[in-house]
């Protein structure tokens, strides 16, 4: 990442946003709810994808800032913990309504740094105040239970908060995996060092401005753009006691390498994918046509969990081809304001440059171009989604994740087959179904490795329903009440009452001064 130097006197830069309005955006660090300069003064350019062309220069975070930051937390978490939960989830609420009253802002701002389309990015929004909105709900909600398993005991758990915990983002949906990651710590009463994707800062530094409107401490919640080194740095951070990331496999991997060589602390991962995307003879075809092509082609592509690989049963497959691609010929692919556009440009030129290294080999490796693979013009990041047929399971665009508009379609025979298929893979985070028959959507949502399983549908993460991978897709959920797991720990105490002592110790019960050690042990009996 290129850098320079600024004044630490600026700290703001106004930007024009594709609508064409000017808006005041904050670009220093953001730390105990003031923005600040880095220490070293460096800053990076982040780059408009329709363009090419820079937009502003934001400070970039070095391991002295990150020091900085996690000091803020630490400072700040005590009193975090000590509010009431209910003021915490007002506190919540209230960020949430102002979140929905800056939608425009936020999302054109979304639009200009990532290149989605304006009413995609609304919708995004939209999505962030939801999550802020649900998990301020739960925010009272989260406690132990009480273990009546003695009369003689009484026993119970309590759960806390992890302490200071550190988030790191990545660029496909800025604000979306901001709230994902923040809503859930706060609400258990954490307190936050985030950093966004070097590619995509702004909407997060526009978001920041309003978590003082909303009451939040100093503190609380910090922010930090950067790129690797500053991700390194709150991974390997020893007063950090948990890191959640999004992201790719390989950099999934150095994160918990890193996490283990600091402090050993909690991790969650959320990586990569290659979801199979499945469709049975018997499915509604039209339906199946339109859910596996947002299924791939939703944010141009870039997205963990596209269903990228599409299975289609024989008796189906011709006529489901014929209509994908007609629906790929009505794709519009443009600058994100404009209402006819359905898909905008990539993120970067890295990208770009490996989405069409793909489709060089899957061309060279003997699939069918079926429809697409052309950049379109010179400027910005622009390319027309994909379609390969022909496509064998030795193929790397069969096995790797392409990160982009890219979709190989797959016949099949047998549901044994297309399962043995879906499951090959070292990915497992998503995975649709498409079927009237409720046994077999059953069945094979039993059995795809996968987890998350859309069935007659795709790409639907409401805030109550928990979001995570299995194998190399990734480690602990997301979302719903499994992210509050995520954000704290719990602690067993069991007190001997005086009058039961002598017994305990007579008949030789593991116990020292009131408290026991306890083992949890889980049996599945086989059915």
């Amino acid at each position: 990442m290129s850098t320079h130097t600024r004044s630490s006197s600026s700290l703001s830069t106004s930007v024009k946003t594709h609508t064409g309005k000017d808006l005041t955006l904050p670009t220093g660090l953001f730390i105990n709810n003031e923005f600040v300069p880095s220490l070293s003064g460096k800053t990076f350019a982040t780059v408009d994808p329709s363009t090419g062309e820079p937009i502003a220069e934001v400070a970039e975070a070095d391991k002295e800032d990150v020091d900085r930051a996690v000091d803020a937390a630490e400072e700040a978490l005590k009193g975090w913990q000590m509010l009431p939960a209910a003021t915490r989830g007002k506190l919540l609420w209230t960020l949430s309504d102002l979140i929905d009253k800056h939608t425009d802002s936020l999302a054109a701002l979304e639009s200009l740094d990532n290149g989605k389309p304006l009413r995609d990015a609304i919708d995004d929004v939209r999505g962030v105040a939801d999550v802020f909105r649900y998990y301020a709900g739960w925010a009272d909600k989260i406690g132990g239970q009480v273990l009546d398993y003695d009369p003689a005991l009484h026993a119970y758990t309590r759960v806390e908060p992890v302490g200071v915990v550190g988030q790191i983002i990545p660029w496909n949906y800025p604000l979306p995996m901001l709230a994902w990651k923040v809503a859930p710590a706060l609400a258990c009463g954490n307190t936050v060092v985030l950093k966004t994707s070097e590619k995509t800062p702004l909407s997060a530094l526009k978001l920041c401005s309003l978590l003082p409107l909303a009451s939040i401490p100093p503190g609380v919640v910090n922010i930090l753009s950067g790129g690797a080194s500053t991700g390194s740095h709150i991974a390997l951070h020893p007063r950090i006691r948990k890191i959640a990331f999004t992201g790719s496999t390989a950099v999934g991997r150095k994160i918990m390498k890193m996490a283990a060589d600091s402090n050993l602390k909690k991790v969650t991962l959320e990586l990569g994918g290659k979801s199979p995307n499945i469709v049975f003879d018997d499915a509604d075809l039209d339906g199946a046509v339109a859910a596996c092509f947002g299924g791939v082609y939703d944010n141009v592509g870039q997205n963990c969990c596209a269903g990228s690989r599409i299975f289609v049963q024989s008796g189906v497959y011709e006529e489901f081809t014929r209509r994908f691609v007609e629906k790929l010929s009505q794709t519009v692919v443009g600058p994100p304001t404009d209402p006819t556009t359905t898909h905008g440009p990539v993120i970067d030129s890295l990208q770009l440059s490996s989405i069409t290294s793909f489709i060089s080999l899957g061309q060279t490796h003997g699939a069918t171009l079926a429809y697409g693979g052309t950049r379109l013009g010179t400027r910005g990041y622009f390319i027309q989604p994909t379609l390969f047929t022909n496509v064998t399971p030795e193929m790397q665009i069969y096995t790797q994740e392409i990160f982009g508009p890219v979709a190989c379609l797959v016949r099949f025979e047998t549901e044994e087959e297309v399962l043995g298929m879906a499951n090959g893979t070292e990915y497992g985070l998503a995975a649709a179904v498409h079927t009237t028959d409720l046994d077999r959507a059953t069945r094979m949502a039993r059995g795809v490795q996968a987890g998350v399983v859309w069935v007659n549908c795709y790409n639907l993460t409401p805030p109550q329903m928990p979001f995570g991978g299995y194998k190399q897709s990734g480690i602990g959920r997301e979302l719903g009440e499994a992210a509050i797991r995520e954000y704290t720990r719990e602690f067993c105490v069991s007190h001997i009452p005086l009058a039961a002592r002598r017994y305990f110790f007579k008949t030789d019960f593991m116990g020292f001064d009131g408290l026991i050690e306890t083992k949890s042990v889980i049996m599945r009996m086989r059915v």
